[in-house]
Formats: C-alpha cells, structure tokens, sequence
C-alpha cells in the first residue's frame, strides 16, 4: 500500500499520517507550519510549489547563545534602539514559493519589517524591531516554518567571508571529463584499424558515457535549473536551448552506444558544458575584479575630511580612516564609519540602512553607526573602528534606497534568445516532418542534429565575454560602471542632459569677490561655519577662499536644496544662497554667478564668482552633438549664458534656475518622448534626475556626498572622454553582434549537416568547440583593442 505524502513537506509518513483539514501530514511539526501559513492568510504558499519547505526539528535550547550579547554584536549587521538587521544563511531557500514566504515574514511576525532574499546566495536579510523580537525568537521562527537558518560563528566574522567556489569544483569536473573523452575519442575520429583499440572500442565508449554523468548532472545542472523554471514561468531564455542541447547530446548518445549505432556525441557534450561554464567564470570573475566591495575602496573616490591637530582639515579616502580619527560630516554626507558625536547636533537619516525615513537625534557622547547620513548641519566625530567595506557596500546595492533601472531594460541577449530558441525548435520540427516522407529511419536523427548543432553556446559567451571585458577596461580607464547592463545603455543613448555647477565647472579653480556692506568679524565667523557644513561647490569654493576662523557648533542648521542654506548662533543667524532666499527682492544683476548673502534677516551683499570650466568641454560637446541631442540645466541664474553660449554649440539648449524637482520633470519629459537619456552630474542636487534617467552619471573630484542613485562614476580628470567611454560602448554592442553573426555561420553550416541527415560525431566535435573559443577569442582581442584607443 502506497504511503500518504505530507501536505507540507512531501515525505512519505513512516507513520499513520495526522489528518487535519482534510490533509494530511507527517508530524505535528509540518501542521503546525500548516497552521501558521493559513491562519496568517500565507496558504498562497502552497498554490506556488508544493512541498517546498522542511520539516522542522526540535531545536529547543539550540539556540540559547544567541541571548549572550557579545555574540550578538558578531552576527548583527545593524543595531539601533529599534531597529535591528540581520543576514542570514537558509540552506533550504531553492524556489519560488522560499522566496514569497520568506518576503512575507512580516504577516508572521509585525515586528519584522522587512525581508529580503538574495536567491543565488541563499540568504535572507531581515529588518525587526529588537524590543518586540530577539534575534533567538526570529530564528526559532524561520526554524518553526520549515527555513532553519545555518549559524556559524565563523562565517559571521567580519574579517572573514564564506567564498562559493561551486562554480570553480563545477569547471574542473566539465574540464576534466572534456580532456579525457577527447582524449578516449581519437580512435573513433581517425578510424584507426588496429586490433586492440577495435577489441576495446565499446569499453572506451563507455567510459565517455562514465565521464558525462558527473558533467551533465553536475556541472551542467544550472542550465538545466535555469531552463526548467523558465518553461515553468511560460518564458524562454537562452538557458532553453542549451540545455535542450544537452539533453539531447546526453540521450542520443547514450542510445548509440546501448543500441550500437555510433559513438555518440560525448565529446561535443562535455566540451559546449566546460566552454559554457569557462564563459561563466570568466564573467564571474570580472565581477569579482570590479565588485563594489572592491569598488568602493580601491576606486570610487569618496571621501571624508579628517581633523588634524590644531584644528586643521584634510581630505583622505575613506579606506585611510583609522580608529581615533576625528571626521568632520557635513550636510548630507554618509558616515563612513562607527562612532561617538563630539561636536554639533546630529540628525541621522539610517532609511539607506534601514528603510526608516525617520531621522535619528543624537548629540555630543552619543554612539552613531556607519551608513546613516547626516541631515542637520556638519558634525565631528571620533571613529571607533576603520571602515567595514563589506558592510558599507551593501548599501550601494540595498533595494530599499535604489531603484531597479535593469527591470525595465531588456538585455540584447535576452532578446536575441527568445527569437533563437523559437527559430531552432522550428527547423528541428519542420526539418523531421520533411523526414518522415523522405525517409522516417532519418527523422529522428535529424530531430536531434538540429537541436545538438544549433546549441547556442557561442551566443550565450559573446555577451558576457565582451561586457565583462569591457566593464574591466572603463574601470582602468577611471569609469566606473555599476554593471554590464548599464554599458548597453549607454549604447542606445539619444539625449545628454548636463548640470553646470559642479559638472562643467570645476570648483578647484573658481575664484570670487565680495559686493556689498563689510562683513563683521562674528558675521564672517558664523558665515564660515555654515559653509563648513555644505557639499555644494560653491559652498566649498566660498569655504576654502575665507580666512581661517575658530570652528564653532551651531545651534542651528538648514540646507534648502536649490536655494541656501541657513546657520544659527546664539541670536545671529546668517542665509547664504539665492537673492530670493535671502530676502533681496531688489532687481540684481546677472552678468555673473553669485551667492547673497544675509545677517539677522538683513541684506549684506553678495560673492560673484569667476567660474573655471574644465578643460576640454568645448571640445567634448561638438563631439557628442554629431550623435546625441544636448542640453544643459542649472540651479544657478542666467549670469553665465552669454559666456556658456560661446563655449557650447550653437542652439544647444539652455536651462537656468531649475530646481532639483525641474530637473527630473525635465528628465521623465523627455523619456515620455520616448528618447534614452543620460544625465551627467555632482550628484547632489541632480540626485532625483540620476536616478530618474536611464544612465545616470557622477562627476567626482575628491570631496563627494555617497550618491547611490546613479550608474556610474567618472572621475573628473576624464571628464573630457566621456564621449570615448560612450563610442566605446556602442563598439562593444557591435562587437556581441559580430559574433551573434559568426556564431550563426557556425550554426548554418552545422545546420546543413543536421538537416541533411549527414552529422557526424566528428563534425559536431569540431564544430561546437571551434565556435565558442573563436567567439572567446574574437571578444577578448577585439574589447582590448577598443580599451587601447580610450586616453
């Protein structure tokens, strides 16, 4: 008699099942899972994947230690008052149906308040509020619904990193079964006549036949996985084809040597496996060379301003911050580092960390952790640890605070897959049907040539190899790409829009006067120290060009974006910024960019500033209009036009006095028009554009605000090459079609061959291989000839 299977976890019941609700299950625990899912209305669970979770254990006690607080402080990422953050590592995550449940916590628990999953890495990051839930009460819960977390102390160490090296074991197996059917396959290609290799020749068959079980169920099983979910899903992507091919190699050949009827194609499956997941290293490896964890230390120029001894101020990169360090944090800037306020009023922004919008107040003593991001005026602070790059790094790719661009954006191998693998399922059943009248013997054999030799390996290398290469190469270059995607974007620009402030003018070499009443010494004084807390680039210009003064804690501190900033003392308060702002309602000249400024509400006078361009904008921008449509916006009056209208080419659009609001208006304006739009800018005003456009990009000198929203970081001395990366970009595209192009001459050729019935093991071995290293080949050679032209 066949055994009841358990409603929940899919095991037999060794036992007599329990019945409840007309299901039955296996233990008390798999109906108690059962219970919690239907009476938080989570039963969805089961309409997604049945049988997707594990029966839970009896844990009681397991989890004791983690009441001890010093253990806690190893495994939490996050710890406020009333947030807490951890990442944890489930081994049981493998479907779709894992994932809605474990996003769906909160319906479970109201003291979690967010859940993310990163499927690949088999980890959950859960947000909760420590007052209403420990952490031992959260893992109790994950273990109470069938998703036991895996917890080591070891793994949790921040000085160390549990590194996948599955892909690596997965290469060597596909590596070394290809080096030896190769190998045993030489006899059959030559057709040597000797005795003791003919006597043995069906001994050899069979050990290829040994070799491509662990390369097929092993290495070749992401293909597979892949495929599977995505016929599951009704869709088609370029793992469909594949491991059709596969499938198909594996089956016919193993029916050729059990019947007799040939050698098989064993040397051509476990070759298009290794160059297939020789492709997918390469890339991962790429990644690895430019992930953000390396990204954020070695190459994207933040920085911070260290105290020195006598009050004097310096900019480091933020990987030179050292426990003890005192760091002065201006307005909006990110802080780098853990720990205690010594100066100003801190109003804290953790919602990049947190996703709380509520600001955090802390003052003079009081701890503050890395990730938040300072709203009220500049602080100092001492820092008790050195960076955490692991932990800072994260943020940059938190879904909580970036929107998803790569969503809405198709990639061109994504697109060609779909068409690929439609079109050779096509040959493959017009060509058998056309077999079945000439000769039906044939029809099955040219069934399965067909979907052996038009196996897209090239199409699914040339993608990876070429952007990846790339990505290396723009990074070299002092351009850095967020990912591959954003490089086939910059491919298919049609508009570049520009900030000015910051963006075409360079804050390094502006210079300005003063017009209007003297300033006192206290008025001068608090003007300084309200400088001392903006990141914009005229603040910092005006900051540096003031005579030194004591540094003071404001009482008071207010930056209105596009329009001033506001410092108070005492009784005095001081406005610095637009004429409007700051209460000069008198006409005023816009012959130049100038900030006004006030005292106790009464106008003073105003800085005119001189501002540098950099070098070589004039130059860039008759480049780009050739291609693309130009247009630059400015928070600042119409003072510069004249002198912009020299620089620029003629009748490129103008856009003075634009509010940060205007500017991403602007930006969806022109995407509803259903133009590509890149925007360049200092990423602190243009912060909604970047992130509203479909590249958004950051010119950086060496004081920046962390700026998440965009897709790219230029430094500024390359600013004069931007029109290069974007050339080059639009190479790499032609490059990848290049080799979709070679890769369908392979794929006609072979194409002849299956179809006419005449497909031979030694062909197909040639063929396949050939394809995918000259597409290696070909991309590697031609990215790195494109990487020499850039300066």
């Amino acid at each position: 008699m066949d055994k009841e299977l358990c409603f929940h976890c899919g095991d037999a019941c060794d036992t007599v099942p329990i019945v409840f609700d007309e299901k039955h299950f296996c233990c008390n625990g798999c109906k108690t899972v059962y219970e919690i899912f239907e009476s938080n209305d989570l039963s969805n669970y089961y309409d997604l994947q049945a049988a997707a979770g594990a029966t839970p254990n009896e844990v009681e006690g397991k989890y004791n230690f983690l009441d001890t607080p010093e253990i806690l402080d190893k495994l939490i990422e996050f710890n406020d008052q009333k947030h807490q953050i951890v990442n944890l590592y489930i081994p049981h995550i493998h479907c779709s149906s894992c994932i809605w449940i474990l996003e769906n916590l909160n319906k479970l628990q109201k003291a979690i308040s967010s859940s993310q999953v990163d499927f690949p890495k088999k980890m959950v990051r859960i947000g909760y509020d420590p007052e209403e839930l420990s952490l031992k009460e959260l893992v109790l819960l994950l273990v109470k619904i069938g998703y036991e977390p895996y917890i080591s102390l070891d793994d949790y160490d921040k000085g160390k990193k549990r590194v996948d090296r599955s892909l690596t074991y997965k290469l060597g197996v596909a590596g070394f079964a290809f080096g030896n059917v190769m190998f045993l396959s030489f006899p059959e290609y030559f057709e040597v006549q000797e005795f003791w290799l003919d006597q043995y020749k069906n001994l050899f068959r069979w050990l290829m036949f040994a070799f491509s079980l662990p390369v097929v169920f092993y290495s070749a099983q992401d293909y597979l996985k892949s495929a599977y979910k995505s016929i599951s899903s009704k869709m088609l992507n370029i793992d469909v084809p594949i491991a059709l091919g596969v499938l198909v190699l594996f089956i016919r050949s193993t029916l050729e040597i059990s019947f007799d009827w040939g050698t098989g194609f064993f040397d051509s499956l476990t070759g298009l496996i290794f160059f297939l997941l020789l492709g997918k290293f390469f890339q991962q490896k790429t990644y690895s060379f430019l992930s953000f964890e390396r990204d954020y230390k070695s190459y994207f120029p933040i920085a911070v301003t260290r105290i020195l001894t006598g009050g004097k101020e310096e900019t480091v990169q933020v990987y030179s911050i050292r426990k003890g360090d005192r760091l002065l944090i201006r307005n909006e800037e990110l802080i780098p580092v853990d720990g205690i306020v010594l100066k100003g009023n801190a109003r804290i922004d953790y919602s990049f960390v947190t996703g709380e919008s509520e600001p955090v107040k802390k003052v003079s003593g009081d701890k503050i952790l890395a990730g938040g991001k300072q709203l009220q005026g500049a602080i100092e602070m001492e820092a008790v640890k050195s960076v955490s790059q692991s932990y800072l790094t994260q943020l940059w790719g938190n879904s909580v605070f970036s929107v998803d661009k790569t969503s809405k954006f198709q990639t061109i191998t994504d697109k060609i897959s779909q068409r690929f693998t439609i079109a050779v399922l096509t040959i493959a059943f017009v060509a058998t049907f056309i077999w079945m009248f000439v000769d039906s013997s044939k029809a099955i054999n040219v069934f399965t040539a067909v979907l052996i030799i038009a196996c897209p390996c090239a199409i699914a290398l040339a993608a990876p190899f070429t952007l990846g290469n790339m990505l290396r190469v723009f990074g070299r270059k002092k351009f850095y790409l967020k990912n591959t995607q954003t490089i086939e974007q910059l491919a298919q620009l049609t508009t570049a829009i520009f900030d000015k402030t910051g963006t075409l003018t360079t804050a390094q070499k502006s210079t300005a006067s003063y017009e209007g009443m003297p300033l006192s010494e206290d008025e001068e004084s608090l003007l300084k120290n309200t400088l001392r807390g903006s990141n914009h680039p005229l603040s910092r210009t005006l900051y540096n060009l003031l005579a030194e003064h004591d540094i003071l804690t404001l009482d008071d501190y207010q930056e209105h974006l596009g329009k001033g900033i506001i410092g108070v003392l005492e009784d005095k308060t001081v406005k610095i910024g637009s004429a409007h702002f700051v209460g000069n309602t008198a006409a005023v000249s816009q012959e130049n960019t100038a900030v006004y400024v006030s005292s106790n509400n009464a106008y003073k006078g105003r800085f005119v500033f001189s501002n540098q361009y950099r070098g070589g904008v004039s130059k860039l921008f008759r480049e780009m209009k050739k291609s693309l449509d130009l247009g630059v916006l400015s928070g600042d009056n119409e003072g510069e036009k004249e002198r912009l209208e020299a620089l620029l080419p003629q009748f490129t659009p103008l856009y003075f006095n634009q509010k940060p609001e205007d500017k991403l208006d602007f930006i969806k304006r022109l995407q509803d028009q259903g133009k590509t739009v890149m925007m360049v800018g200092d990423g602190l005003n243009d912060a909604g554009a970047l992130a509203q456009s479909d590249v958004g990009i950051v010119v950086s000198e060496n004081v920046n605000v962390f700026s998440p929203a965009c897709d790219g970081i230029l430094d500024a001395s390359k600013f004069k090459q931007l029109h290069q990366y974007i050339k080059a970009s639009k190479s790499a595209m032609k490059i990848i079609k290049l080799s979709f192009v070679f890769s369908l001459m392979y794929n006609v050729i072979g194409l002849y061959f299956a179809t006419t019935g005449q497909l031979m093991p030694v062909i197909a071995a040639i063929l396949m291989p050939l394809s995918s290293i000259s597409i290696v080949l070909f991309t590697t050679v031609a990215t790195n000839l494109v990487g020499k032209k850039l300066t």
